[in-house]
Formats: structure tokens, sequence, C-alpha cells
């Protein structure tokens, strides 16, 4: 079943990569941006998606964006502003596509969002969850691990170059990871068989390594030595960033519990990428 669908954040790392799966897999694309005449949309443009022009604190524009499409892909981000910016812009999306009659919204959270992890940008999404639990329009929740993109970072790729890799967890803590392109893949799966998906939270992860283990599969890609450092949980918060300190406890204490095994087994075809295959596609 092919649709209309509209993207939120479109122009972004996730919502971009969303927007591509979706044309390949023939549906028609409605990428929401703020700047239609930025490199992201122009690329957009060319790759066949359709630019609109709306703001999160507008809900006018959403209703406007979201008039005659199928279906929605509802994201948001904490890293422009704040997690309770984020819950209200995307409270406000969600409840203007409902508005405008659409059918369908896949909203984009966070593994373990429901599991009073105590980390803002966490409950902020269990927030919108819940609210969607209130509106009547089918809906599916995708809830994603770490994203393994985060490698790609400037400053993990200065770290990169000194031949390092660093992240602020102990050497064999093992975190769970999920590339944007294995999202984005699953994503437009669920779009192209609603029914099926309707009702679901799923929680997606492609691998779990340690940091060693990170630095090991990236010392074989390119092709020199790469050595893992821990970053020391007291820095993080130093910083400042109370909101990713409460991640970094996260991954300390608890972790992502993603049945990895089983949800693989379940979507072969989204074709899985540990941190190496993942590795291998990148341009370093």
């Amino acid at each position: 079943m092919t649709s209309t669908i509209l993207v939120s954040g479109a122009t972004g790392t996730q919502g971009g990569a969303v927007a591509r799966a979706l044309l390949r897999h023939g549906h028609t694309v409605r990428a929401m941006t703020r700047n239609p005449d930025g490199a992201g949309a122009r690329a957009l443009a060319e790759s066949g998606a359709e630019i609109v022009v709306a703001d999160f604190d507008d809900p006018q524009s959403l209703r406007a964006a979201a008039s005659t499409v199928d279906a929605i892909y509802a994201m948001g981000t904490p890293y422009e502003s704040e997690a309770a910016t984020e819950e209200r812009q995307a409270i406000t999306l969600v409840d203007a596509a409902a508005s405008a009659d659409v059918r369908f919204i896949v909203y984009s959270s966070v593994a373990s969002a429901l599991n009073d992890t105590k980390v803002p940008h966490f409950e902020s999404k269990a927030n919108v969850e819940r609210h969607m639990a209130t509106i009547d329009v089918p809906h599916t929740v995708v809830a994603p691990a770490m994203f393994t993109d985060n490698i790609l970072s400037p400053q993990n790729r200065e770290a990169l170059e000194n031949g390092r890799y660093a992240f602020p967890v102990p050497a064999g803590t093992r975190v769970q990871k999920v590339p944007m392109s294995d999202l984005a893949e699953f994503t437009a799966l669920v779009f192209d068989d609603p029914q099926r998906f309707a009702g679901q939270r799923i929680e997606l992860a492609s691998s779990e390594e340690t940091g060693a283990e990170v630095a090991k599969a990236l010392s074989a890609v390119l092709g020199r030595d790469v050595e893992y450092a821990e970053i020391p949980l007291e820095a993080i918060e130093a910083s400042g960033n109370a909101d990713l300190a409460a991640m970094m406890r996260f991954f300390r204490e608890r972790g992502y519990s993603v049945d990895i095994d089983a949800l693989h087994a379940a979507y072969p075809e989204v074709g899985w990428h540990t941190v190496e295959s993942w590795a291998r596609e990148q341009e370093w």
C-alpha cells in the first residue's frame, strides 16, 4: 500500500533518512521544514519529495501541512531546545494531524521511555506517547535505542583522528544501538502496512556492543588502531547538561532492553547493521 506521508523534521538526519526510505518504497513524501531554501530541502525536492513550510509553534501551519495526506511521521528532538519544548511541539503536531483527519500516525519515541528512566527527554517522549493514546487516530510508536550515527558527531570524528573512541560508560558496558538507516527502513515497513502495525509500540536496536568492541570495529574499518577511552561521568555532570548526564547514568545502571534476536527474526528484511557493517557504509 502506497500513501502520501507528511514527514516532520524531514531536513534533519532522522527525518531525512525516513523520507528517503519512504520514497524508495514508492510512497509520496511531503517534507515538512521551516527552511524550504536550505540544502536539505533542495536535496529532498530533487529526490521527488514535495516541500511544505510549517512550524511546530504554529498549529495552523501544521494543519495545512497535514491536509490531504494519508499519514504522518511525527518526531521531535530535545537538542534544538529542551525536552519540555519537544514534548509541547510534538503534541501540537499530533493534535494538528488529528484535526486534519490524518488516518495514521507513526511517532518516533525512544526505547525504554515508559520504564521510569528519569532521563528528561525519555520522559517527555513518554508523555507524548500517553497523549497519543487519547486521540482517535490509529498509530504506531517506533522506539529506537541510541543512534549508531552518533559516532559521526564532530567531537567523535576529532577523537578518532587521534586514535580514540570516547564515550561516558565503562569499556565493558554494553549499549544497544540502531543506525538511522535501519530505523528508516523499519519505519517504511510500518507505512507499507499500517493495519499490521497499528496499535503497536516497537522498540528497535540493531546491535549491542561495549565501548571496547566499538573501538575494535572502527579499527577494522579505518585500518588503524582505535582505542576506547571512558569519559568520566563527573565530566558530563560538570558540563551542566543534566539530560545527557541522566542518560549516561541510565546506560551505566540499566540500559536498553530490546530483544534484538526476536526483533531481527521478525523483520529480517530491514537488513540490521552491526557497528562494523554500518561503519563500512560511511564516508570517513
